[in-house]
């Protein structure tokens, strides 16, 4: 591995801090689930558990110690390009970087020295500032359309209060700032940044792929999903579950009218789109899981337990990263942006852990535990498949011996 290779551009070093961080992640999420909850192995004794709920820390490193590092390389390499901007500096993503994998390191230590915790969610906020600082610098630069940078930049700040909740809540808060973490990581940060992304770029490489294929980009349904997002965000840290449905439902609908425009039979003939349209119609199907849930909350509590965030985070999240992240990947290392045999896998396993995940919280289904497990491996699966196949181009030079 050649260091200057691997911060030749943003994506590099972002992207593989992030694979390392999602087989990390669900390494240590399949141990715990496979120990606390079949009884195959003794539980690990982890000191940090005990002072910090498995379900908060299982959250915060998903939310807040994967899907940011993708992210991150993705706009920081992209977002330039939307602005016309000069590209990215070492100096605009390296500091952000060493910070954030500093930071996410010592969030590991602290499992064994539970005191290193803060200091580690400190240093990657430290990171995250510094990305935040960056895209509001990227807002400014004078373009034809700042509205998706905009979203990205402003869910990034959202992102950064999620971590400052989530560090409060580990130096001892209690634990509504917890859930506070989670609210604004999951609806102020990931879903606005993916649906900025996907609106600006799922119609953008389709149109780029399919001959007569018409761009469908309304300024509306970006915005009213974006609201959205942050109303479903607000009632639910303050619990109002009952009332969810008024978010929902409306996202339900133009996440759906959004799926349906950009489909295209051609599309779906190319794996590498397919991927792309197939993890957004989990968007509409993870909201109708929301709406139902809330509607239902009264006469039948716990409905659905955890099935509709799974569908968001697994189905939408994970699916569209893989499609976003092995794009970003083929076409910056100078090699043919083609879905190959390696990738396609990694999606169709990544779709049979979402599936899975969300069937376990079905009412009275025996073996949920099972089944959750099994889609921890198999995300566990998913990613490792894609890293043996993505990873080697995070430090090798272009193929087309082209800088970045």
């Amino acid at each position: 591995m050649r260091l200057p290779v691997l911060f030749a551009a943003p994506h590099r070093p972002m992207f593989l801090a992030g694979t390392v961080q999602a087989l990390a992640v669900m390494v240590f999420w399949s141990l715990e689930l496979g120990g606390r909850y079949l009884g195959l192995w003794p539980v690990p004794a982890w000191p940090l558990l005990a002072v910090f709920p498995p379900p908060v820390l299982h959250a915060l490193l998903l939310s807040c110690g994967v899907f940011p590092f993708f992210m991150f390389g993705f706009i920081l390499t992209a977002g330039p390009r939307w602005q016309g901007a000069d590209e990215s500096s070492q100096r605009d993503f390296v500091p952000a970087f060493v910070l954030l994998a500093c930071g996410w390191l010592l969030v590991w230590a602290a499992l064994l020295q539970p005191q290193l915790l803060v200091a580690g969610l400190a240093l990657a906020l430290a990171g995250w500032l510094a990305v935040a600082w960056r895209l509001t610098r990227l807002v400014r630069h004078r373009a034809t359309d700042r509205e998706h940078i905009g979203f990205v930049a402003l869910a990034a700040w959202l992102g950064v209060a999620a971590m400052g909740a989530f560090a409060v809540f580990a130096g001892g808060g209690a634990l509504p700032w917890a859930r506070l973490g989670i609210s604004l990581a999951v609806w102020g940060f990931l879903l606005p940044v993916f649906l900025a992304v996907a609106h600006r770029m799922l119609p953008f490489f389709t149109s780029s792929a399919v001959r007569g294929y018409v761009v469908y980009r309304p300024p509306s349904a970006l915005r009213s999903l974006i609201g959205l997002s942050f109303a479903h965000g607000g009632l639910a840290f303050f619990e109002r579950i009952e009332w969810l449905w008024l978010a929902d439902l409306p996202a339900m609908l133009v996440a759906v009218r959004l799926a349906w425009l950009w489909w295209s039979p051609a599309a779906l003939a190319n794996r590498m789109l397919s991927v792309l349209h197939v993890a957004f119609a989990w968007l509409g199907a993870a909201f109708a899981l929301f709406a139902l849930q809330s509607l239902l909350c009264n006469a039948v509590p716990g409905f659905l337990g955890q099935a509709p965030l799974h569908a968001l985070t697994l189905g939408f999240f994970a699916s569209m990263l893989i499609g976003m992240a092995s794009r970003v990947t083929m076409g910056h290392s100078g090699r043919p942006v083609a879905a190959d045999d390696a990738m396609w896998r990694a999606f169709c396993m990544m779709q049979a852990a979402a599936a899975l995940r969300v069937i376990s919280e079905l009412p009275a289904l025996p073996g949920a535990h099972t089944l959750m497990w099994l889609s921890s491996l198999l995300w566990l699966g998913s990613f490792g498949q894609w890293a043996w196949r993505f990873a080697p181009a995070f430090w090798r030079p272009r193929a087309d011996g082209k800088e970045g």
